[in-house]
């Protein structure tokens, strides 16, 4: 079982005060494919709104786990808190299962060495732009997928077009990366990227991931692609003028192609000086 949105989303919303909500390592679709890749059958994404937020621990028990769910083995982690005010713990979860006949057991913190792996380890790893780090703590690349939407075409215009894919909630990173996306050929496609709220051209604040790739100009409007994170770059930036954005884009775009050239073996004596 998981809940959309995050139920600290929905508070800081109710807050009006989205600097409050975590922010998202993963949107449901990818959190839907990891646990499908992970051996689980069946999740129930549980809308979190105001009257599920309501309900008493006991209420949560009885209405969602045993009419609901007709549960009979339950595994959490060792610190959930459920219920309003998060008041019910493993204890009372404990006891209910002995009066309607279900199990629980709790999942003991999972360790990286000396590190605890965490939503909050990786978001540290993610915010830092470290994504070998990222990858130990998931055991997978980091990647965001979603399907390629039209944009202002002003990346076309500057003489880099873009795929642009809609990011609804705040991201753990953002900056310039360099990327490689899946989905439109056979191997994955190198790419420079933008994930961000785009200063420079507009000011509502709205996230977009831009992707910029190398050698490919098929259309790719409507399709699910896979953009995977492979090393950052900078941090996004407002600059003073179109001009000024385009050098930048080209330097990023350089040192994206330079990564790749380095990573396939592939640098001359030039490139290396």
């Amino acid at each position: 079982m998981t809940f959309e949105p995050h139920p600290r989303e929905y508070f800081a919303r109710r807050m009006g005060d989205l600097s409050k909500a975590p922010a998202r390592i993963a949107n449901l679709r990818d959190k839907l494919e990891d646990l499908s890749a992970a051996g689980i059958d069946r999740v129930i994404v549980e809308h979190f709104n105001e009257h599920f937020a309501a309900q008493s621990p006991q209420d949560f028990i009885e209405r969602v786990l045993v009419d609901g769910l007709h549960v009979k083995w339950l595994m959490v982690g060792d610190d959930f808190r459920f219920g309003a005010r998060r008041m019910g713990d493993i204890a009372m979860l404990q006891e209910a299962g002995r009066r309607h006949g279900f199990q629980v057991e709790t999942l003991d913190a999972v360790m990286l060495g000396e590190r605890r792996i965490s939503s909050s380890a990786v978001r540290e790893a993610l915010a830092a732009g470290d994504f070998g780090a990222t990858q130990q703590l998931l055991g997978h690349p980091y990647a965001i997928s979603g399907h390629v939407i039209h944009g202002q075409k002003l990346g076309r215009t500057l003489g880099f077009p873009t795929l642009n894919l809609r990011v609804m909630h705040r991201p753990a990173l953002c900056g310039i990366f360099v990327v490689q996306v899946h989905g439109l050929a056979d191997a994955p496609l190198p790419a420079v990227a933008s994930l961000g709220v785009r200063p420079t051209v507009e000011d509502a604040g709205r996230m977009l991931l831009e992707v910029h790739l190398f050698g490919y100009d098929q259309p790719a409007y409507g399709k699910l692609v896979r953009v995977e994170f492979l090393a950052k770059l900078r941090d996004e930036e407002k600059y003073a003028d179109l001009p000024t954005l385009t050098a930048a884009i080209e330097r990023d775009a350089r040192q994206a192609r330079t990564f790749f050239a380095h990573r396939n073996g592939a640098l001359t004596a030039t490139d290396r000086i």
